[in-house]
This record gives C-alpha cells, sequence and structure tokens, in this order.
C-alpha cells in the first residue's frame, strides 16, 4: 500500500510474511497464492506491499539462479503484490516449534551473517518495482547480549562496514539504493536506541548513509522508552530510521493481581521469547528473558509489565490485560506527521497469530487473512487521519 504524504514523497506500508512458515522458494511462492493475495483483496487493492521473509535456503536458491529470481518476480506481479523491504532478522526456523533463542543466531559476529544480509540486499535490488529505487532490509541488533566483547563489536563493525561496502556496489551495477537497519530488540546487544546510537556512531562504525535502525514499536514500547525521545535522539545523532515495524506489545497494568497473572500466563508459550520488562524503582528498566520467568518470581510486580508478544493491533487483549497500541500511535506521528517523513518504509510485523492463547488464534487461512488486513487498515486509518493519502 503506497501514501502519499503532504511534501509529496510515497511512503509504504506492507505486512511481514514471517507470520506464513515458509523455508524454500516453492513455500514462499504458495504462501503469496494463500495467503497475500487473500488479503489484498480484502483490502480491496490492486496492490499490496508485503514485507517479504527469505530464509536461508530460498534466499540462496534465489541468488544461486535468475531464472528462480524471475519466477518469483513474476508470482508477486501476477498477483498484486510488491516488495520495497525485506526482514532480515531470522534466518532460518523461524516456523519451528521452538525458536526462542535460536532467531539471534548467526549474528553480526559470524559471516554468515553478512553473507545472508548481501544475498538478500542484492536479491531486493532486484525484486523493487520498476518505479522505485529505494529498498530496506532490517536485521538484528548485532547479537544476544552475552557472550558479546570488545573483539565481537569489532567483528560485528568490521561485518557491517563490509556490507555498506557492498551496498554501495549495488547501487553503482543497478540503480537501486539498500539501505539495512539494526532492529533493537530487548535482550540484545543493542536493546534501546541510545545503545543503536551507541554502536553506529562508536569509532570504525559502518557508515550511516548505509546502515541505520529498524524501529519496532513493540521493542521500543517493552523497554518503556518514548517515541518522542527516542526519535529526536536519532535524528539528533544523524541516525536514519531506515523502516519502521508496527506492532504492540502486551501491557499488565498491575501485574501482582491473581486474575492478572492468570490472563499473562496464557500467553506465556513454548514458541517464540518474551522478554518482560517493568520500571526499576531506581529508575531504569529491569526484566526477565521470558514471560514464564517474570510469573516464575524472576520480575518485582509492583509497577506494570510490559512483553515482548506482538499482539493483533486491531484486537487489543481483554481486560485486565491491554496493548502497547498508543505507543505505536505516537511513534508513527512522530515518524510520519511532521512536515516530512523521518522513514518512508512501515512494515505490520505480527507474526504470532498462532502462539496466541488458543481460543484468540485463527483456525482457518481465511480468519488469518481477515486478521492481517484489519490490522493493515488500523494502519491505514492512523496514516490518513495523519494527513497522508492512500494512493491506487
Amino acid at each position: 500500500m503506497r501514501f502519499r504524504h503532504p511534501d509529496g514523497s510515497t511512503v509504504h506500508l506492507a505486512y511481514c510474511t514471517n507470520v506464513h512458515p515458509a523455508e524454500d522458494l516453492d513455500g514462499v511462492v504458495e504462501q503469496l497464492r494463500l495467503h497475500c493475495e487473500p488479503v489484498r483483496r480484502r483490502l480491496g487493492r490492486d496492490r499490496l506491499g508485503i514485507g517479504l521473509w527469505l530464509a536461508r535456503d530460498a534466499a540462496r536458491t534465489l541468488s544461486a539462479d535468475p531464472a528462480e529470481l524471475r519466477r518469483l518476480r513474476t508470482a508477486l506481479d501476477t498477483r498484486g503484490l510488491e516488495v520495497v523491504t525485506l526482514n532480515g532478522f531470522p534466518y532460518e526456523g523461524f516456523g519451528a516449534q521452538e525458536v526462542k533463542y535460536r532467531v539471534y543466531k548467526p549474528d553480526w559476529t559470524d559471516p554468515e551473517r553478512l553473507e545472508h544480509t548481501t544475498h538478500l540486499a542484492r536479491l531486493l535490488a532486484a525484486l523493487l518495482p520498476d518505479d522505485i529505487t529505494d529498498g530496506s532490509v532490517s536485521t538484528l541488533p548485532l547479537a544476544w547480549r552475552a557472550p558479546f566483547d570488545a573483539d565481537a563489536a569489532r567483528a560485528a563493525r568490521r561485518h557491517l562496514t563490509t556490507l555498506a561496502q557492498r551496498l554501495d556496489a549495488i547501487q553503482e551495477l543497478t540503480g537501486r539504493s539498500v539501505r539495512i537497519g539494526l532492529e533493537p530488540e530487548p535482550g540484545c546487544t543493542v536493546e534501546t536506541t541510545a545503545q543503536a546510537i551507541e554502536a553506529l556512531t562508536a569509532p570504525g562504525g559502518p557508515p550511516l548513509d548505509r546502515i541505520g535502525v529498524c524501529l519496532d514499536t513493540c521493542h521500543l514500547a517493552t523497554q518503556f522508552e518514548d517515541p518522542h525521545t527516542a526519535v529526536d535522539a536519532l535524528t539528533a545523532a544523524g541516525v536514519p530510521v531506515v523502516k519502521a515495524q508496527l506492532s504492540a506489545a502486551l501491557h499488565a497494568e498491575d501485574p501482582g493481581r491473581p486474575a492478572v497473572r492468570e490472563a499473562l500466563a496464557a500467553f506465556a508459550e513454548p514458541r517464540f521469547l518474551h522478554q518482560t520488562r517493568t520500571r526499576a524503582p531506581e529508575g531504569g528498566v529491569t526484566g526477565t528473558d521470558d514471560l514464564d520467568q517474570a510469573l516464575a518470581g524472576g520480575l518485582a510486580d509492583t509497577a506494570p509489565w510490559r512483553s515482548h508478544f506482538h499482539v493483533p493491533l486491531h484486537a487489543p487483549p481483554e481486560p485486565p490485560l491491554t496493548s502497547t497500541l498508543p505507543v505505536l500511535a505516537d511513534a508513527l506521528a512522530r515518524l510520519v506527521g511532521g512536515p516530512a517523513p523521518l522513514t518512508r518504509h512501515l512494515e505490520v510485523e505480527t507474526y504470532t497469530w498462532q502462539a496466541l492463547p488458543p481460543e484468540l488464534r485463527p483456525r482457518t487461512r481465511d480468519r488469518l487473512a481477515d486478521g492481517i488486513a484489519a490490522e493493515l487498515a488500523l494502519a491505514r486509518d492512523l496514516l490518513t487521519d495523519l494527513g497522508l493519502k492512500e494512493l491506487p
């Protein structure tokens, strides 16, 4: 979906396909038919943006065989779909029964992360619509927090600098600019915007015209960051917001109450990591790696909790829980509500539909398509309320 900003530029809205498990190219092409095109039809649009997730095997197939790349591009065009951004965070196995800490491997200390992201950037340059010259790829924020020492930091910076050089070469060769956004996430080496600024502006860091941040509003909220303060700090430091992921975290206002803890327990599940945070009495934020750890006594329950669980944007949990949708709305207003957009790539990323409590999960493909379309409709309404105009 495309929108015209009042300054005349185009802002893109997509939804991320990591919600649909597909490890190989055949699975990716099939998900376009089974999931993406039905969402487009529900929205009554001739064209729908998707934030494509290409796992390792799919990316390698596409990189090795130009005919397969043409096949994917034809499938996108035929089904009225377009791609301006890729989700390069998960490497493989995102549809497995247990993902948890595995999603952070390989990290940016590993040459394989560099090679995979290079493949993605080259593929995106070929998949961009004919009238679009700028693409984005989100990636993990260097690594999980431990083990990560000074040597690891230098290795990660070296790999990112090499990537930036390759992105320069891609633009020289294709005329398309692809930028990479580190996605701050709770528990990682870079979990806040302040840490992103520190990592990206440190001596020996990559050039900021190629490497910036992907601002995920669920992660932002989970860390209790104020969107305006965070975006202002990024702007002041010259760190670009390459893309923003529109997502909402799980919020519990009074986690000490038995009824609230019971409601939270329904969201503690074995597949994904749900880092949980609260404000510390002495200032700052403290937390656990997972929701079940918090519920087992690992986190003080005298102040509100937020958990890294991407809940559907249009359907917040029933009381006594809620979502951080207001944080998303505030971030979006700061990013695209001003005289010029601070990012032009927006991606709805609710990958946890099948991890919801059983009674909330969509039981059929049709119900899932209904939910994704409703999320995109909500995001569309937020954008038009900010003065953007939806384009055909």
